[in-house]
């Protein structure tokens, strides 16, 4: 008998076989369809799926023996994969002085044995896909056609399942890091409000001793002061209100649309604006808290993103089988359709000032379909510059 050589690319190969994250793993339905395959078509007791690890050749799917792994030194496989040929066939391991005194040919009656290297697109063979007969013999064309065909099968299963497992990793990781940037983002907001606080007491104090200062210089820094200030004040509110967002989804109640439309018109009463309700609409087991954040920042949007002597907004409801369906639209500036894709993402907005010369932060609408995304549904909006915007979302029943 003579052991099989490493390939002089055995460092790497292992390195490339681990990442697949084959070892040691149950058997699956794939796998075995693909050896039972293999024995039918080319009339075999024995067919295997192996991966050959530094010093065993591992069983991934096995038909006609139940041993889940061999030493790699005896293995058929790991003279096989050294070859450069498209398939590696024993006619008669009696007469193969590679196998001679071999204890698979010995014990098992491993006599017969063809099996293709299952390379990876970068060329690493990981093992084989094999047949073996208890008889001397050979494989018609057809059949080592065949099952160069199943082997190419069998890689595409592997390269799939890591690919699976490389996205599932790579989300987990984003995941984390989302996580982690959003426990800084939250502890920084929070942070930020004390010393804040003071800086518009100060202002307000110093407000007070220079009211009827004639300084118009110190007035105006007072005022540049003044409205940063308060622009602070709108991003860390934001912030907080955008990374709370969760907590909103948890508790459930029936509701209406028109009770929460009332409550939301009810907080702007003081602005020149009328909002309308076209179609009440009964709302079991949902998260009122959510929806009502939802249409106090499209209201909030509505009004001071418009440019008409009367605001007005309406808003509707409907449903379907699986979701409730709601709009709110009105007639302000409209959102440019360049702008429409973007401005549900964090800190992204049309870089339109509102009615009162302020720039957006880009986390209200962020904010929104965070919460409708927690409650199974999904916003969009259509605007037309001019004329107005709808914003139509859903909330899963």
């Amino acid at each position: 008998m003579i052991a099989p050589q490493k390939p002089i690319n055995e460092s790497k190969r292992l390195e490339v076989l681990k990442s697949y994250k084959l070892l040691d793993t149950l058997p699956e339905d794939a796998y075995d369809t693909i050896t039972k395959l293999a024995s039918h078509i080319c009339n075999t007791p024995i067919s295997l799926v192996t991966l050959l690890d530094a010093d065993r050749n591992f069983l991934k799917s096995r038909r006609g023996i139940d041993m889940s792994e061999s030493p790699r030194d005896i293995s058929f496989c790991g003279h096989a994969i050294l070859t450069e040929d498209p398939i590696f066939i024993v006619e008669d391991a009696r007469l193969d002085k590679r196998f001679q005194d071999n204890p698979l040919v010995k014990d098992f009656k491993a006599i017969f044995y063809a099996g293709v290297p299952l390379r990876t697109s970068d060329g690493y063979a990981l093992g084989t896909l094999c047949v073996y007969d208890h008889k001397p013999r050979t494989l018609s064309l057809e059949e080592q056609d065949a099952l160069r065909g199943l082997a190419k099968q069998t890689v595409l299963l592997f390269e799939a399942r890591k690919r699976n497992i490389d996205l599932a990793a790579s989300e987990n990781e984003t995941a984390q890091r989302n996580d982690r940037l959003e426990d800084f983002a939250r502890l920084v907001a929070h942070d930020l409000k004390s010393p804040l606080a003071s800086i518009e007491g100060l202002l307000n104090l110093l407000k007070e001793d220079y009211l009827d200062s004639n300084d118009e210089d110190f007035a105006l820094y007072l005022k540049h002061l003044d409205t940063s200030a308060k622009s602070m004040r709108g991003y860390i509110d934001g912030l907080l209100e955008y990374y709370r967002a969760d907590t909103l989804l948890a508790t459930k109640e029936n509701t209406t649309l028109f009770k929460l439309v009332k409550d939301v018109a009810d907080l702007h009463k003081s602005s020149n604006v009328a909002i309308k309700i076209e179609d009440d609409l009964k709302l079991v087991a949902v998260s009122a808290i959510a929806i009502d954040q939802i249409l106090s920042n499209l209201v909030d949007n509505a009004t001071k993103y418009n440019d008409k002597e009367a605001p007005t907004i309406q808003i509707s409801g409907n449903e379907s089988k699986d979701f409730y369906i709601i709009s709110v639209k009105d007639n302000g500036t409209g959102i440019p359709e360049d702008k429409q894709d973007i401005i549900f993402d964090l800190f992204k907005t049309t870089g339109t000032k509102d009615r009162n010369g302020k720039q957006g932060s880009g986390m209200g609408l962020a904010t929104v379909r965070k919460l409708v995304e927690g409650l199974g549904g999904n916003i969009s909006v259509s605007s037309v510059v001019g004329e107005g915007s709808i914003f139509t979302f859903t909330i899963r029943r």
